[in-house]
């Protein structure tokens, strides 16, 4: 595969993971700076590696919550929150993979992430993540 096939490709999994409107606001506000980032990303992360076989989209999406947490990479975890719930998580699993995490990240990573995923899922008005209300 040569690298505008392979950009295509990658094109096709980072829409259908993060949605249009992301990666076209993404390209949209692509600079000389970043535009070559942009491309990086887009023919290796998506178009080789999110597109190899070995995995499912749903598998990939937990690697990559519990991987960015352990990272502190908390700039990019509301994205993969919102990418986790298009590959099929729930926000129960979202759950268990963050506290998975705590155990070999450490709690103020897991801690952070899940304040992202909170506030992410509230603002995709997913139900788990609405207040429960005083019992």
């Amino acid at each position: 595969m040569n690298d505008e096939e392979r950009h295509e490709q990658g094109t096709r999994v980072r829409r259908g993971v993060l949605g249009d409107a992301h990666v076209d606001r993404a390209v949209a506000n692509a600079t000389d700076l970043t535009a070559p980032f942009q491309d990086f990303i887009t023919r290796y992360a998506w178009g080789d590696v999110w597109a190899r076989d070995g995995l499912d989209r749903r598998t990939r999406s937990i690697v990559t919550l519990a991987t960015l947490t352990a990272l502190r990479a908390e700039n990019e975890i509301a994205m993969h929150v919102r990418g986790a719930i298009t590959n099929g998580l729930t926000p129960a699993e979202i759950t268990e993979v963050l506290l998975h995490t705590a155990v070999y990240a450490g709690v103020p990573a897991a801690n952070a992430a899940f304040a992202i995923a909170q506030h992410t899922l509230a603002e995709m008005d997913v139900p788990e993540a609405q207040p429960r209300g005083e019992a």
